[in-house]
This record gives structure tokens, C-alpha cells and sequence, in this order.
């Protein structure tokens, strides 16, 4: 009877346990196109496999050799061709010029004489290497004078410069500029003056100098836009006067200060407040009074620091008062002054107790007069006016002791007697003011102009300044008594 697979008892070699698997498993279960389970040998599937491979095996060299034979055959052709034919001319190499890429800090250098060769290198023209070469030390010694000279611009606080400051300045100026002929000359030739296209004179506007030790080292950029800034409010201002004298008018000061102010607010967008105030103590309009007012005051002499710390007290205080120039009405009046007493306390902040004295005793001309004959010693001077006065109070005093004794003489004198004749009056004492002159105080007193001069045998009235004593003669035709 026919066993089914399964019904096949399973064995194990002997001495091995049913729970390890065999190493071949002589029973398989296999269909193909039936429904009868078919057993199968694991050995033969392994030898149709090997079978396969080498076949395929056997295809694939056969394909690689027919596949070299072709290939050698295709190069004996090319060789025979080759052989036939003439050789090829050798190639040609193409050569492309190429532009070398440069910066001008690779042809700049500090030493002129390699700066000119670098020039050279690159086919400079003789011409523009004298031109790059002019220019540059040009602007190396221009640098050099406005920071190495000490010019009358720089000394702000003086009304007069001081000429020995001037006489160095002078030298110095003369030593760069044979130092800067002298380096040209070497390195561009005698000859270099003939084809200089830089340093020739220009025509340009009037600049102001910008030198010292503030001013000197701004940037080339920032002095030229002060420039043009100086130069624009000059063209307004003449603008202005211009179109003033075309209507027949004068200029208006309020006018003029608006114009100055507006100028101010340009500079103040370009430099920084140092440098502001180091222009305005230079070149502005109430530093230029100050200047004149401190020079009336002959022998003060300001320091620069005064001078700097009386600008600074007084120069907002002087750009209003200039805005309430020729003011009438009696709100700008009452302001004005105002603004006059404030600026006179801020002088005195400003210089202090002492040298403030010294600056109101220089608006009296008696003190003057007793600085003169002390050789300028301020003590002596002093001393002088101070003894001066007090020999007046006390002629005063004896003068009125004596009214008063002659006050009670004339009351003991019998009245049938004819009275004494009143005293004369002392003279008049006029002090001059800005403006004034023989002849504005011959007009004023109603006397003649040589009357006035001849009461002043001492005074030079080509030369008046304000502050000046005039002695008044009396007038024959008015009363004794009349001021």
C-alpha cells in the first residue's frame, strides 16, 4: 500500500536528539502543474544550477572574444591608413594677450624716485608723470604750511598781530618753500618749472586761511567745502549790497546779521563745535569787534583765554543785539538795553574781578592819561589816579568851604555896597564818542570849530578815538549858567 509523505516516519541517525534539525531533509513537499506532492533531491537542484552558470559563462567569453578580434581588427586598418597617408602638420599653439589688472597703490609709493619709475613702467608720458608729481608734493608742503607756521590769523585774541610772530612765519614760509624747489628739482630736473601745469597762479575767489593746529589738519574735503561755503555767503552779501544801492539805500544791520547768522548755521552742519568756534574767533563779525573794542583799550592786552572766554559770554548776546540794530519803538528799546547791561555782567564774569577793573578803568580817559605817564605799569597808574582823585575831592571840598565862607562874608557886607562878582564856572569836559569829531561838538555847543581846537592845544583832531577828553570853552553867546 502506497504511504503519502507524510505518513513516512521521520529518522534521525542514531545518537542524536529528535529536537535538532537533520542536515538534509530527504522529504520535501513539491507541486508542479498537480495536486500530487512530489519529493525532491536537494543535491540535483544545486547540479542545474552549476550547469546554467557555466553555460552562460561560456556565452559571455565567447561574446568578449569575438568582440577583441573586432576591435584589433579595426586597429591594423587605421594603422594601414594611417601608413598611407601623409603625416599631419604639427599643431599650432594660440597665444591670447591678456590685460594685467593694476590698483594705483600698486604704482604709488612714498619714495618719489620709485613712485616716477612705477610711472614709467606703465607708459606714463613724461608730461603727466611732472603733473602727478607737482601735484603731489604741492599738497605735501601745502599740509606742511598750514600746520607748521604760526600765522597773524592764528593769534585771534590780538588786534594788531605781533610782528615778530610775523617775521617767523615770513622765514618759515621762505625755508619750505625752498625745501619743496629743491625736492622737484631733483627729481623731475631743472627743467620742471617749464612744464609746470599745476602750480601755476589760477584765478579763484578771495579764501580764508586754514591753518593752526585745529583748522590745519581738517580734511582736504571739509576746507574745500568751507570754502565754497565762504564763498557763497560772499556772493550773497555782495548780492544784497548790490540791489541796496540800486534803490538807493543803505544797508540794513538787521539784514547784514541775518545774512552772517545764515551763513553760521551752514558751517555748523560741517564742522564739529571746536572747530566752529576756532573759525568764529577768527573770522566772524563780533570777534572782529571785539578785536576793535579790546584795541581802544590801549595797554589791556587780552590773553587768549580772555579773549575766548569774553567771545563766548558775549557773542549770543551780540547776534541779538544786532537784530535790534535801528530799533525805535520803545519794546526793542527797553530789550536792548536790557541786553547791553547783561553783556557788560557777562564781561565781568568773564575776566574777573580784577582784570574787569582794570578793563573799566581803561574806558576812563583821566586813568589813561595816568597810564601814559606811569610807562603802562597798571599799579603806578593806579596810585597815580587814585591821588589824582583825591586831590580833586578835596579841592572840591575847599571850594565849596569857601562858597560857604563867602556866603556868610557877603551877608555881613553893607547893603550899600555893590556886590561881588559870581565866580567863573569851571570848564566843560566833552568825551568823545564813536563818530564824533571837531566839528559834530562845535555844532552841538554852538562854538566855532577853531574855538574847540583852540582849547585843546594838546589834542589831535585828525587822529580822535572815542573816549578822548575835549575841554569846552565857554560860549560868549550864551549865559554862564546855560549846561
Amino acid at each position: 500500500m502506497d504511504q503519502s509523505p507524510a505518513d513516512i516516519p521521520k529518522t534521525f541517525p542514531p545518537g542524536k536528539s529528535q529536537s535538532r534539525r537533520p542536515k538534509t531533509f530527504l522529504l520535501r513537499r513539491f507541486s508542479i502543474y498537480s495536486r500530487r506532492d512530489l519529493p525532491i533531491n536537494t543535491s540535483m537542484r544545486w547540479r542545474v544550477i552549476a550547469w546554467v552558470s557555466l553555460g552562460v559563462n561560456v556565452l559571455l567569453a565567447a561574446a568578449w572574444w569575438s568582440v577583441i578580434r573586432e576591435n584589433a581588427a579595426q586597429r591594423a586598418t587605421a594603422s594601414a591608413l594611417a601608413a598611407e597617408q601623409p603625416p599631419p602638420p604639427p599643431a599650432r599653439t594660440n597665444i591670447i594677450l591678456r590685460r594685467q589688472l593694476f590698483y594705483w597703490r600698486d604704482i604709488e609709493s612714498p619714495n618719489y624716485t620709485n613712485y616716477i619709475a612705477n610711472l614709467r613702467d606703465i607708459g606714463c608720458p613724461e608730461q603727466t608723470i611732472r603733473d602727478i608729481i607737482i601735484a603731489d608734493v604741492n599738497a605735501v608742503y601745502a599740509r606742511k604750511r598750514a600746520t607748521e607756521l604760526v600765522t597773524g590769523e592764528q593769534q585771534w585774541w590780538r588786534s594788531e598781530p605781533d610782528l615778530n610772530v610775523l617775521r617767523a612765519a615770513a622765514q618759515k614760509a621762505q625755508e619750505l618753500e625752498e625745501e619743496r624747489r629743491a625736492l622737484l628739482t631733483s627729481l623731475l630736473g631743472n627743467s620742471w618749472e617749464t612744464g609746470d601745469l599745476v602750480s601755476l597762479p589760477r584765478p579763484s575767489r578771495p579764501s580764508v586761511t586754514l591753518d593752526g593746529p585745529v583748522l590745519g589738519n581738517l580734511p582736504d574735503e571739509t576746507k574745500k567745502n568751507i570754502q565754497e561755503i565762504n564763498a557763497r555767503s560772499q556772493e550773497r552779501l555782495q548780492a544784497y549790497l548790490d540791489a541796496q544801492s540800486r534803490q538807493g539805500l543803505s544797508p540794513d544791520p538787521r539784514e547784514l546779521a541775518k545774512l552772517r547768522q545764515q551763513t553760521r548755521a551752514d558751517l555748523a552742519h560741517l564742522l564739529a563745535p571746536p572747530e566752529l568756534e576756532e573759525y568764529l574767533l577768527r573770522y566772524s563779525q563780533n570777534a572782529n569787534d571785539l578785536r576793535a573794542q579790546f584795541g581802544q583799550l590801549r595797554l589791556f592786552d587780552p590773553s587768549p583765554d580772555e579773549f575766548r572766554a569774553v567771545f563766548r559770554a558775549t557773542d549770543a548776546l551780540d547776534q541779538q543785539l544786532h537784530l535790534l540794530a535801528d530799533a525805535r519803538d520803545p519794546a526793542s528799546l527797553a530789550t536792548r538795553k536790557a541786553l547791553e547791561d547783561q553783556r557788560e555782567n557777562a564781561i565781568k564774569i568773564a575776566l574777573g574781578p580784577k582784570r574787569y577793573e582794570e578793563y573799566r578803568l581803561l574806558h576812563d580817559p583821566l586813568y589813561q592819561e595816568k597810564l601814559e605817564d606811569a610807562d603802562g605799569d597798571p599799579e603806578v597808574a593806579r596810585a597815580l589816579y587814585a591821588s589824582y582823585l583825591a586831590a580833586y575831592h578835596a579841592a572840591e571840598t575847599n571850594r565849596l568851604t569857601a562858597t560857604q565862607q563867602r556866603a556868610l562874608e557877603d551877608q555881613l557886607v553893607p547893603p550899600d555896597l555893590p556886590p561881588l562878582p559870581p565866580a567863573p564856572q569851571p570848564r566843560r569836559v566833552y568825551v568823545l564818542g564813536p563818530g564824533d569829531s571837531a566839528a559834530t561838538i562845535a555844532l552841538m555847543y554852538g562854538l566855532p570849530e577853531s574855538a574847540i581846537r583852540a582849547a585843546n592845544p594838546r589834542v589831535d583832531f585828525h587822529r580822535l578815538k572815542p573816549g578822548t577828553p575835549i575841554t569846552i570853552p565857554r560860549s560868549p553867546l550864551f549865559p554862564e549858567s546855560s549846561p
